[in-house]
């Protein structure tokens, strides 16, 4: 039925397949940043934790019965840490986002995201009644611009806090225009908790900025923290409105237990560790940037290839050294890229050995 269409994503070097990798690989392509998916301490807390209770599945909708202590002591912990009035569990960072850009703008309104923005904004963009915009890459300006030139009741700004592909760091400005011009503010903190910060919360953190009524910070629990899950921290009245208008909120059984239990034990394991995780993370940033002359904020190194580089044909060369790494192409990224994630759970010496390979071009 569909085999024309993918024929045609063949013959543009598009396809996607999935794949078993070997687990000798030294892994650098994973977003597993501080190693806690091969944590087994975190992983047995977890199991004891949901062991506590009769139930260890959500069964229903968090709005219909689904709603669990571990729930709520989860909610409870990133309020108390991150300075929010509320907090919801979402099944995934793609729901979480879905579940924002669906349910925040109204008609009449304006939803600016970045151009970089998460897929599943953009996907979401397409079923609001709001005016949607998108302003250039971390361009404060352009978005001021938007704002001005353009009818709106309210403003929802939609940005990441570390980008999942270029691996920039939020424009702070951003913060500043979405403050002066009472809009509300999207962060999607996928990639910056756990990584940047004095205590490793993402970009709040790292800016010293105190949650506003117009702030929402998205974070999930399947990056560093080495789950799977999402959460969304904002005002109550916010979360009052979510709760009754985010439809993938609504109709989608609530979280699992184990997933958010053990995102739970990852988040209270950075909290007593930070000093020394902080640590292990400067040391691989200052490996890319001596080795491969990248000055990464957090822990994406977005290597360039040449237009025509066959960014596949790299990755199973580096492969065969004994390394995985992400190869990133088109229409993913404008040019293909070595998506490299110099990830605590791989020790600095092979992140050297790689990075060498890397400058080198010895593959």
């Amino acid at each position: 039925m569909y085999h024309n269409e993918l024929q045609a994503i063949t013959k543009a070097n598009r396809y996607r397949s999935r794949k078993l990798y070997d687990d000798d690989l030294a892994d650098f392509s994973s977003n597993d940043y501080l190693g806690f998916a091969e944590n087994k301490t975190l992983f047995e807390h977890a199991v004891a934790q949901v062991s506590q209770y009769k139930t260890h599945a959500p069964k229903a909708s968090i709005l219909v019965n689904g709603y669990h202590p571990i729930h709520e002591e989860f909610e409870a912990f990133l309020i108390k840490h991150n300075g929010f009035e509320a907090a919801l569990v979402c099944g995934s960072g793609f729901l979480a986002n879905f579940s924002l850009i669906e349910a925040l703008p109204r008609k009449r309104d304006l939803l600016i995201l970045d151009e970089e923005y998460h897929a599943s904004g953009m996907v979401a963009s397409k079923t609001v009644d709001a005016e949607v915009l998108l302003f250039k890459h971390n361009d404060a300006n352009h978005l001021e611009s938007l704002i001005n030139t353009h009818n709106h009741n309210r403003i929802i700004i939609a940005v990441e806090g570390i980008y999942s592909m270029s691996g920039d760091l939020l424009n702070p400005d951003i913060f500043e225009i979405a403050d002066r011009y009472n809009a509300l503010l999207i962060v999607d903190e996928a990639h910056s908790v756990g990584v940047v910060g004095e205590h490793l919360r993402g970009v709040f953190d790292l800016y010293n900025i105190a949650p506003k009524a117009n702030h929402i910070k998205m974070g999930t629990l399947g990056k560093a923290l080495g789950s799977y899950g999402a959460y969304i921290l904002c005002s109550e009245h916010i979360s009052e409105f979510l709760q009754n208008r985010a439809k993938a909120i609504i109709y989608t059984t609530a979280p699992s237990l184990f997933d958010i239990s053990l995102g739970y034990q990852g988040l209270v394991y950075i909290s007593k560790n930070q000093a020394s995780l902080k640590v292990e993370i400067a040391k691989r940033q200052a490996v890319v940037k001596t080795v491969l002359g990248v000055n990464i904020k957090g822990l994406i190194c977005s290597y360039p290839l040449s237009e025509g580089a066959d960014a596949l044909s790299i990755q199973q060369k580096l492969i065969e050294e004994g390394f995985l790494v992400g190869a990133i192409r088109p229409p993913t990224v404008p040019k293909p890229i070595l998506r490299l994630i110099p990830r605590l759970g791989e020790s600095v010496e092979k992140l050297e050995t790689l990075c060498s390979l890397i400058q080198k071009g010895s593959f």
